[in-house]
């Protein structure tokens, strides 16, 4: 094994089994497949992990290590962090402790963030927040420091860390100024985890000023803001921040949490509202809310009131329309776009495909994208493989696809695994990638044309 290898094939899905169809294998009952691929010589990361993992929960932990022993043995991160915690979670925090050590000494976060976690799970408090302090401008590292921070009672020295690192004469990464007033923190979550450390010491109204004297900053579609106003139970002010324009993420929140309640209405009165701000972003959100409750006709006007031509405004137009029965409206939605515009891209025009598949015109769906101008690419060919494995007939899906392609490849392995050839789908997914031949030194040239 190789940690540059192993790392790419994990990073890239390629070369090997990908976790959601590892799962799949174990679902099916086939776990020889997966213990053999992940003791193989030339190991599968992602069925050694699921296998460790599995035998970690019967409480065989030393077996899951040896499993693991072969990747840790080759140096790759990845791995290590894997088997600390299992160790961690099997009560052997020292020897995980001791197996993450040697990666934080070219300073790497990953190694770090976990170094420093490990040590105040397992009672080295102190020397987690002494590793951490240099490291405070990374912002992994900082969330770490304000978890082990404020679980040792020092949550005012990581605020006024935090506080200090709030700059507000740097320049805006926005408009480039000095005098617009926002800040541009270093990390660039000192914010939201200086309100963060507030709301753990039981000061909710500071954390909520914090947030509104520097501004929050949403990630992952989640706003610091409206979440704690949320975990507070001040909808009011929820609303309230919602309302105002440009803050379709606080919507969002808002929208959630009473759909959660059972008020329904007032999710859809949200973003009917926001709508007005954001048409496109708010109707789509407003459409699948109402088919999550069984109001799909209201969500096809919805999305049907957009006369929108992008790709997925229309995508999900096709997948209401369909949903409703009405794969007929949806397919004449496509003739309307397509004699407006003037043209079908393939972008439009593989959303037809699962329209007339629920019409029972499969193969006229057949006939259509093989005779589009782009049926013949790649990715149209795997669209189709998968409109007929879909509509139960997996094996014409295998026949489009070549084995040769390694991003039809992922496509195929399900497949054949659909159809029972398990061990044909992992000797597939397990070849490896085919090597381009080097160029001779003949074929290079510094002189136009090159």
């Amino acid at each position: 094994m190789d940690a540059a290898v192993l790392d790419r094939r994990t990073r890239m899905h390629d070369e090997c089994i990908p976790p959601d169809l590892v799962d799949r294998l174990l679902g099916l009952g086939h776990v020889g497949v997966v213990r053999a691929e992940a003791l193989a010589e030339d190991g599968d990361w992602f069925c050694a992990r699921a296998w460790a993992r599995l035998l970690a929960g019967r409480g065989e932990l030393e077996e899951a290590l040896d499993v693991l022993a072969p990747y840790v043995g080759t140096g790759w991160w990845t791995a290590a962090a894997e088997a600390a915690r299992l160790l961690d979670a099997g009560g052997r925090g020292e020897e995980a402790i001791s197996l993450v050590r040697p990666f934080t000494r070219g300073g790497e976060p990953p190694a770090l963030h976990d170094l420093a976690l490990l040590l105040a799970r397992n009672g080295r408090g102190e020397e987690a927040y002494a590793l951490l302090l240099p490291h405070v401008a990374d912002w992994s590292l900082a969330e770490a420091l304000v978890e082990v921070g404020v679980g040792l009672g020092r949550g005012e020295e990581v605020a006024a860390l935090l506080t200090a690192r709030i700059a507000p004469g740097c320049l805006c990464p926005r408009c480039g100024s000095p005098e617009c007033g926002r800040p541009y923190p270093e990390p660039f979550n000192a914010v939201n985890l200086l309100a963060s450390v507030r709301e753990a010491q039981g000061r909710p109204d500071e954390a909520l000023e914090v947030l509104r004297t520097y501004g929050s900053t949403p990630v992952n579609s989640r706003d610091p803001l409206a979440e704690l106003l949320e975990r507070q139970g001040r909808i009011d002010e929820l609303r309230a921040y919602a309302a105002v324009e440009g803050q379709q993420v606080a919507a969002g929140h808002l929208a959630e949490l009473l759909e959660a309640r059972g008020d329904v209405s007032g999710a859809v009165e949200v973003y009917r509202l926001e709508a007005e701000h954001d048409r496109c972003h708010a109707s789509t959100e407003l459409a699948q809310l109402l088919a999550r409750h069984g109001r799909g006709a209201e969500a096809v006007e919805v999305v049907r009131g957009l006369d929108s031509a992008e790709d997925w405004v229309v995508d999900l137009l096709c997948r209401l329309f369909a949903a409703e029965g009405r794969a007929e409206e949806g397919l004449a939605h496509l003739d309307a776009l397509k004699a407006r515009r003037g043209k079908e891209e393939w972008e439009l025009f593989r959303l037809r495909g699962p329209l007339l598949a629920a019409c029972g015109r499969l193969d006229e769906a057949v006939e259509e994208a093989r005779a589009h101008p782009e049926g013949g690419s790649p990715f149209a060919v795997a669209s189709l493989a998968g409109l007929l494995a879909d509509a139960g007939r997996p094996e014409e899906g295998v026949a489009l696809l070549d084995v040769d392609r390694p991003d039809h490849r992922r496509i195929l392995g399900p497949l054949l695994v659909r159809l029972g050839r398990v061990e044909e789908a992992v000797a597939l997914l397990r070849t490896p990638r085919p090597t381009a031949p080097r160029p001779t030194p003949a074929s290079y040239s510094d002189c136009p044309p090159f």
